[in-house]
């Protein structure tokens, strides 16, 4: 005698949510432990520190000052058109890329500031800059 139950028969369904669910905690899992399983290689090293090392030393640039006479002085000190250009190309030739800085004192005119800029560009250099001061702030 077969025994039926009072519940009706179902078909068996395949969920497709949760396998989804599933496939991407283990994509997940395998990507995290792929990533810890590069090998480190690292040397240690016992470096010696500086407690009073300062550093005087300034990047390769030149700075040159206009005086009001039309006066040039690279770094603050005086030195004549032709020096100037012996040591612009001079200095050209070590470094390709050296940055010339120039800058006006307050009553140096304006033609004297452009004539050591085509002095400059003349030497071969071509970062050139026009260096200014800020106002002071009057508050």
């Amino acid at each position: 005698m077969k025994l039926r139950s009072p519940l009706r028969p179902r078909r068996t369904r395949l969920e497709i949510i949760p396998l989804i669910d599933i496939m991407f905690f283990l994509l997940a899992s395998f990507m995290m432990v792929s990533l810890q399983m590069q090998k480190v290689r690292t040397l240690k090293a016992s470096l010696p520190t500086a407690t009073l090392a300062t550093s005087t030393a300034k990047p390769d640039m030149v700075t040159l000052t206009v005086d009001r006479n039309g006066q040039v002085a690279v770094d603050s000190k005086p030195v004549s058109f032709p020096d100037l250009l012996t040591l612009l190309a001079k200095r050209h030739s070590l470094n390709t890329n050296l940055p010339v800085y120039i800058t006006g004192t307050r009553d140096a005119t304006h033609g004297s500031v452009i004539y050591v800029l085509d002095f400059v560009k003349r030497a071969g250099i071509q970062r050139v800059a026009i260096a200014v001061k800020p106002a002071p702030s009057h508050s």
